[in-house]
């Protein structure tokens, strides 16, 4: 390098597995599931604002959110399960950003979240990106999991949570009358939730295997 000249700023992370992960051009050789599953255990949703001991972590989210899509469409394939359970995998990377900072932002970050969904994507034989129909059905799944957590978790009172994401129907359990209904959320420790997010993950994976035998 010439004397006085600037090196480029390194845009590459080590992850734990050994990968280094090029955030501008990501590769999906470089994409490991223990990584992912490490990093999302350990990324908080809401910022870290909600309540008990432990965050209540993107893994946990993650899981929630491809529980709720197999409840609203039970017919979902091992391939659109994996997409759903990975539509926040890029956050073990560049973390989670909530709602009102990721809209000023804008198209940089929108960019980089693109480019590394991609390359999980393909890592694990998916599409690079979700068809429209899974797509919208990844969202409606995300909104209820998020009203959930608003009111269980993050402080929202019922009134205001229906006003952010609507008010979910069919969902949770009946607390008495007059009640809202709820599904019992608890941040669980990092390990676990790492632990649980691989479980699925191996679950799903023997399913998309099982399929291919067959057909």
């Amino acid at each position: 390098m010439a004397k006085g000249a600037k090196s480029e700023p390194r845009a590459w992370q080590r992850m734990l597995s050994g990968r280094r992960l090029n955030l501008l051009d990501p590769s999906p050789l470089d994409v490991e599931i223990s990584d992912i599953a490490h990093g999302l255990a350990r990324v908080a949703r809401w910022n870290g604002q909600t309540v008990g001991d432990h965050a209540f972590s993107v893994a946990e989210h993650s899981l929630l959110v491809e529980e709720i899509a197999r409840h609203i469409e039970p017919q979902l394939t091992a391939d659109q399960c994996l997409g759903v359970l990975l539509h926040d995998a890029p956050e073990y990377v560049i973390g989670d950003m909530i709602s009102p900072f990721k809209a000023v932002m804008g198209g940089s970050y929108k960019e980089i979240e693109e480019r590394l969904q991609t390359a999980i994507h393909l890592s694990f034989g998916l599409k690079a990106a979700l068809p429209g129909p899974l797509k919208k059905l990844t969202k409606r799944a995300d909104t209820i999991a998020a009203y959930f957590e608003a009111v269980e978790l993050a402080g929202f009172d019922d009134a205001e949570a229906q006003r952010i994401f609507g008010k979910p129907e069919g969902f949770g359990t009946p607390r008495g009358r007059g009640a809202p209904p709820r599904l019992g959320l608890a941040p669980l420790p990092a390990s676990r939730a790492q632990a649980a997010f691989l479980a699925r993950f191996e679950e799903i994976q023997a399913a998309r295997g099982a399929a291919r035998a067959v057909g």
